[in-house]
């Protein structure tokens, strides 16, 4: 595991994304830091070291969500977030507990997938560029010798595992014509001159579906590969621009580039390693959160998922993945349950606790402005998509603040996310009248936000509904 941040850098990194909660950031930067030092060490000391995984103890919308999910993203690791309300017991009908250990996998595949083209790329677009000039200028198609025992001999390429080549494959005649036509072409492609001329492809049709597939996968088998190794898959035509064409291509040519089995090894060690799994929802597990003894047994789901965080083996479509040294986040808002109403064996597993704050009006008002993503930033983005230049008075902000604050203490507590309900409001005409306006400026004041939620945000029944 090549880690280039300290738990400095980290925290560092993740103030760009989420306001506040200090003691949150310091404690996932050190269980991420530990992980990389645990590779420093010995083998023997590794297989000893399991990661402490954390507990996240506060409201709904106060950042928990974000700072799991930008911590993967700021090492590259594998990261699931999963629901634990949408797991049921084994024997009852729905999503078993190993799924997020599935679902896992196939994100560290994806990542290892990304690293693996982007190292083949430019072999790819070489091949995808003479690709397309031979089907800007095609040649005439030799015509294949008749044989009468076609069926045998395609049972003998099924049979030896070559399939005979697809037809946009085959040999052809290029007269002097067509290849000067094709310099002439390569030429231009070169210098950008084609991106917009449209050029038709052959590419696999989109694969269906299958929950049987799915089913099989639980049980460390890729039907889809084994489906398709036993017959072509069906190509389908399309019509695009030569860049978009060429995209395709790129990926069509870097798959048979790429050593599949090789890099579906290197994912299941990634995400052994490296993986971050994010339990959202865990305090709705405990047994206090039942209603009825019609409900599936929470206490069952907190039983099942134990050994998948003690660490134990997953069949996923790619091979068995072991759960050991997968750090696992839980997170709720534990409002009318504590942590301690979970299994005893569960609690143990998640030995770090970190209560985060309810956020203030000066948060809200950070949150607003300060990251690279707030979202003032967001909707003067978008409403600039229009040609219309909106800007927000500092006394504006402190408004929409000041009642987000007010309406969380007034009803529920949905943190930061009431931001975004205030905001809609308050933008409602401008994002409506924006495509027609095309140009012009709009200035958010203070008397523009409390003309349109002043009223609704006094009115405590009006403002359930509408803030």
């Amino acid at each position: 595991m090549a880690l280039e941040k300290t738990p400095r850098q980290i925290v560092a990194a993740l103030d760009d994304y989420v306001i506040g909660q200090n003691s949150a950031k310091r404690a996932v930067a050190v269980a991420l830091y530990n992980r990389y030092r645990r590779h420093q060490l010995n083998e023997q000391l590794q297989k000893d070291i399991t990661p402490k995984n954390l507990l996240m103890i506060g409201p709904t919308g106060v950042g928990k969500t974000e700072i799991a999910r930008r911590l993967a993203t700021i090492v590259n690791a594998p990261f699931v977030k999963v629901e634990a309300t949408k797991f049921t017991e084994v024997g009852y009908v729905g999503r078993d507990v190993e799924a997020m250990v599935r679902d896992l996998a196939d994100a560290a595949v994806a990542i290892e997938e990304k690293a693996a083209y982007d190292r083949v790329r430019g072999q790819a677009l070489k091949e995808a560029n003479k690709k397309l000039i031979r089907l800007l200028a095609p040649g005439e198609k030799k015509q294949q010798k008749q044989n009468n025992n076609n069926m045998m001999q395609m049972m003998n390429q099924l049979m030896s595992g070559q399939l005979p080549a697809p037809e946009e494959e085959q040999p052809e005649k290029v007269s002097d014509q067509v290849l000067n036509e094709r310099l002439d072409l390569a030429e231009k492609l070169d210098r950008g001159l084609l991106e917009n001329r449209e050029v038709t492809i052959k590419v696999e049709e989109a694969k269906k579906k299958n929950p049987m597939m799915d089913t099989m996968g639980t049980m460390g088998v890729d039907m889809g590969d084994m489906l398709s190794s036993l017959s072509p898959q069906r190509k389908v035509s399309r019509t695009l621009p030569v860049k978009e064409a060429r995209e395709l291509l790129v990926r069509q040519y870097s798959e048979k580039l790429v050593d599949r089995d090789q890099l579906q090894q290197q994912a299941l060690q990634r995400a052994q390693d490296d993986g971050i799994i994010f339990i959202d929802e865990i305090d709705k597990l405990t047994s206090k959160q039942q209603r009825n003894s019609g409900e599936v047994s929470r206490e069952g789901v907190q039983r099942d998922i134990l050994p998948i965080v003690e660490g134990s083996q997953v069949n996923t479509k790619y091979g068995p993945l072991d759960t050991s040294h997968v750090l696992f986040i839980g997170s709720g808002a534990f409002a009318q349950t504590k942590p301690s109403d979970l299994i005893p064996e569960l609690q143990g597993r998640f030995p770090i606790r970190v209560e985060l704050d309810d956020l203030t009006k000066e948060d809200f008002i950070a949150i607003l402005t300060e990251p690279h993503t707030a979202l003032i930033k967001q909707y003067v983005a978008l409403v600039g998509a229009d040609g219309v230049k909106l800007t927000f008075t500092k006394e504006a902000i402190d408004k929409i603040a000041a009642v987000a604050n007010e309406v969380n203490k007034t009803s529920d507590n949905i943190g930061a996310r009431r931001l975004a309900t205030i905001l809609e409001k308050v933008l409602e005409e401008v994002l409506f009248d924006g495509p027609d306006m095309q140009m012009g400026e709009i200035m958010i004041t203070e008397q523009y936000v409390a003309d349109r939620i002043d009223e609704i945000a006094a009115d405590r029944d009006l403002s359930k509904y509408i803030l």
